[in-house]
């Protein structure tokens, strides 16, 4: 299902400071700071981008995510994820497609993730049910 609100944009302008876990369809842009969680509704094709000087301190699981500001915490992007010049990431990063620019940082794993779920949780793509360990 198409998010009805896709053409809509939230700033979280400079200087601006948000405590608290946020959830959005559309696109979110940060310039300013948050310290919490960063989610999309799961049936959303939203954006997030960070921009220069913007920081998010929490988790981010969103299908399209561009950083080019500071993110501590561990990034799941579902679809797309780009990875700017003034990328600093310290936490894992998850993802299905990469762009990255140099000069952008990871402190942490880069695990690519092509069968992602719409939920943006990884699936163990080795993981078989038939799978049988003799302990003997």
């Amino acid at each position: 299902m198409a998010s009805s609100g896709s053409n809509h944009t939230t700033l979280i302008a400079n200087q601006t400071e948000v405590s608290g876990d946020m959830h959005f369809r559309g696109n979110l842009v940060i310039e300013g700071r948050v310290r919490g969680n960063v989610s999309a509704h799961s049936d959303s094709d939203a954006r997030l981008q960070i921009v220069e000087g913007g920081m998010i301190e929490g988790e981010i699981r969103v299908p399209h995510v561009v950083i080019n500001g500071d993110v501590k915490g561990n990034v799941y992007a579902s679809r797309h994820l780009e990875l700017s010049t003034k990328a600093m990431v310290e936490g894992n990063v998850h993802y299905k497609l990469i762009e990255m620019v140099k000069g952008a940082q990871v402190n942490g794993a880069l695990v690519s993730n092509v069968d992602m779920e719409n939920t943006g949780e990884p699936r163990m793509i080795e993981y078989s049910d038939e799978t049988v360990i003799d302990a003997e």
